[in-house]
């Protein structure tokens, strides 16, 4: 039963995001939505996968189908045929309880189905779970309403990696193809950074429940925060740039030894998609190869680079709990994939005071590892290895980035990577504290 798996949404009184009316509106718009990401591809561009962390636009939207037709069809609906049940093992990612997954490395070599079939499976899956919120009673839309707004959410999540995964893809084409010919706005010079600083004291983290949200945002608790200061707005290409012609990436007290040992593996010189050609310095984006721009936040570094980068700064990376102090009450406004920029935008108003491009723009690395928050407790049965099982070796991210959804945001979200990985929107913004060492 749904009821088994979910917490905190279920009540009596059916809440307004799961009345029948507003769960068709809102599924109906975010499927539509990467009908409308994908709209710039060439049949060539749907197959690629470009690295094993990656994967091809066919199988993200034939993976987020399944999750509708794994967790909810089937299980809601007497005598549910599926199209295709071989789809289950080609498109599960990695839910061991629904059955065993195809190799995440091999998804590149999944020729059939066609590029054609999968937008079939799509349709097929959207006329399936249209019609069964239509027939559902109140009772139904209780029980299974939150487990429908998971797969949107979900949805949400590959939306952004789809755009992430193109951008990889596209970089080893020495033809630096375009996703999209984009047109950034004028940036000028920011002001210096501003340091704003908070007092000793016990602060709340995670979410009450009073939201969608992951289990992994619960429960709520208190964190005692020593006093510290972080930086108004993000890091810039500009400041990154100089750590790199101050030798950053050749100094070896400024790295962890697991990082110093990846640059010089992966011969690291610049984050990601920079390129020197002429003496000058270019990026790779979705609308092509283009001078850096040295007023754009700075993205597409590992959390290596960014604690290094934080070291050569004389500061450190904020904690997750210190993120979410800085976060406060602000509204989750910020450069989204909503507005169709798909990079991250330079700060337009930085003689503002407070804090600036606390959401949207690039994921922040935190210093915090994935861990469980205290008193935390999985989802009951499959969902409960959505988050749950990575909570090894990884590091927290806040705030979103230009591939985010806004709706999907908000300020206990917990993105979560290798410390190695490059290739999402992260950035940072700089923490230090108040007394003793940084």
């Amino acid at each position: 039963m749904a009821t088994e798996t979910i917490r905190k949404d279920t009540t009596d009184k059916l809440k307004p995001r799961f009345q029948k009316e507003n769960l068709i509106k809102t599924f109906k718009t975010i499927r539509n939505f990467s009908d409308t990401l994908v709209a710039p591809l060439e049949t060539e561009d749907f197959v690629i996968q470009a690295m094993e962390n990656t994967s091809p636009t066919k199988w993200h939207l034939a993976h987020t189908s399944w999750f509708f037709e794994t967790f909810i069809l089937e299980k809601a609906i007497r005598d549910y045929e599926s199209m295709h049940p071989q789809y289950a093992y080609l498109f599960n990612s990695y839910y061991l309880q629904t059955g065993e997954p195809y190799k995440r490395a091999d998804r590149g070599l999944i020729s059939r189905p066609t590029v054609s079939e999968v937008f079939d499976y799509r349709e097929y899956i959207d006329e399936q779970v249209i019609d069964f919120l239509d027939r559902a009673d109140q009772d139904r839309l209780s029980e299974w309403g939150p487990v429908i707004e998971i797969g949107i959410h979900h949805e949400q999540q590959h939306q952004e990696l789809i755009l992430t995964d193109l951008k990889y893809m596209f970089y080893q084409n020495p033809l630096n193809p375009a996703y999209r010919d984009l047109q950034l706005p004028e940036s000028k010079t920011p002001d210096e950074l501003r340091w704003i600083s908070f007092e000793e004291g016990i602060y709340h983290v995670g979410n009450d429940g009073g939201e969608f949200t992951y289990d992994n945002e619960h429960p709520r608790h208190r964190r005692f925060l020593e006093p510290f200061s972080v930086t108004d707005r993000l890091i810039t290409n500009a400041k990154f740039l100089e750590f790199i012609e101050d030798d950053g990436y050749h100094r070896s007290p400024l790295w962890l030894d697991d990082g110093w040992a990846t640059v010089n593996e992966r011969g690291w010189e610049a984050p990601l998609y920079w390129e020197k050609r002429d003496d000058e310095w270019y990026q790779f984006t979705l609308s092509g190869l283009r001078k850096l721009e040295p007023n754009e936040p700075v993205s597409h570094i590992s959390y290596y680079e960014a604690d290094a980068f934080a070291r050569w700064a004389g500061a450190r990376l904020p904690t997750e709990g210190e993120w979410e102090a800085v976060a406060g009450d602000l509204p989750y406004e910020g450069n989204f994939v909503d507005e169709g920029h798909y990079h991250p935008k330079p700060l337009q108003n930085s003689e503002n005071e407070g804090f600036k491009q606390v959401y949207g723009d690039v994921w922040e690395w935190t210093q915090s590892g994935y861990d469980p928050y205290p008193g935390y407790k999985p989802l009951e049965g499959a969902l409960g290895e959505y988050n749950g099982k990575f909570m090894c070796g990884q590091y927290v991210l806040r705030g979103g980035s230009c591939a985010t959804s806004q709706s999907h945001i908000r300020k206990t979200y917990r993105n979560f990577f290798y410390p190695d990985a490059r290739w999402q929107f992260s950035g940072l913004r700089l923490a230090r504290s108040l007394h003793g060492d940084s």
